[in-house]
């Protein structure tokens, strides 16, 4: 069972929080779109611990605070008129068919034409039609980012195994040991640049499983420009619209 407690002097203490974990075998810090901080500690951990962590911890934090807290302003109409998805240089316009009489509480969403969407069915519901939208575009996720990583595994000579999308609230990508590759549906958001770079780095763990001085010489040596689209890529969630974390 997980105990919940307030964070000590915290000047924002109603966005701050300190969550035991049983499972937890160190101190660490997560910052989610809107700006909340969660500081996961195992069971036992003082507070003079904790008030010591979050110090060494602070401006990192507040760095990644002040990039999270304008998520929601971005977009936070959760019922979008249409989806801009700028990586992979697609636009969908987004028609709404209620059909208040249906007997199914489900909502579908159906490719129409070129970049023409439906969204129908009971649609009385915005959370169940967030939803929708974004099964969706986990679906197309799957094929498009499939074909851009095996674009860039190819001509990068960097193998993988497979790869799988998710939709994550704090990680834009990660590369197991296996050699699977996992990227973050909303990297779709993103300008392709940001995108073509965020490939670069998790194909490249599959030479350097580590962020050491070989890791970034060879993302270097595929992306001179790294160190701009990786500040980028970490403001990105500004770019995300409120309706994937409705």
């Amino acid at each position: 069972m997980l105990a919940q407690l307030q964070l000590f002097e915290s000047r924002d203490a109603e966005r701050w929080n300190v969550r035991v974990s049983r499972r937890a075998r160190r101190l660490s810090v997560r910052v989610y779109p809107g700006g909340r901080v969660e500081v996961v500690v195992p069971p036992g951990a003082s507070p003079v611990t904790i008030e010591r962590f979050v110090g060494t911890h602070r401006q990192w934090i507040e760095a990644r605070v002040a990039d999270l807290s304008a998520v929601p302003a971005a977009a936070s109409q959760v019922r979008p008129d249409s989806i801009e998805l700028p990586a992979i240089g697609r636009k969908f316009i987004i028609e709404y068919r209620p059909n208040p009489a249906s007997a199914d509480a489900r909502v579908r969403v159906t490719v129409a034409g070129e970049g023409w969407l439906v969204v129908s069915g009971r649609l009385d519901n915005e959370q169940r039609i967030a939803k929708a939208l974004r099964n969706w575009l986990l679906a197309l996720a799957q094929v498009e980012l499939g074909r851009h990583v095996a674009q860039t595994s190819a001509q990068n000579g960097l193998k993988f195994e497979r790869i799988q999308i998710r939709r994550q609230r704090t990680r834009w990508g990660s590369c197991s040991a296996s050699g699977t590759i996992s990227l973050n549906v909303c990297v779709l958001f993103q300008e392709p640049a940001v995108m073509r770079y965020l490939l670069v780095h998790e194909l490249s763990h599959t030479r350097h499983m580590n962020h050491s001085r070989r890791f970034w010489s060879l993302v270097e040596s595929l992306e001179p420009d790294y160190r701009r689209l990786d500040r980028e890529l970490l403001r990105g969630w500004q770019r995300v619209p409120g309706w994937m974390f409705a």
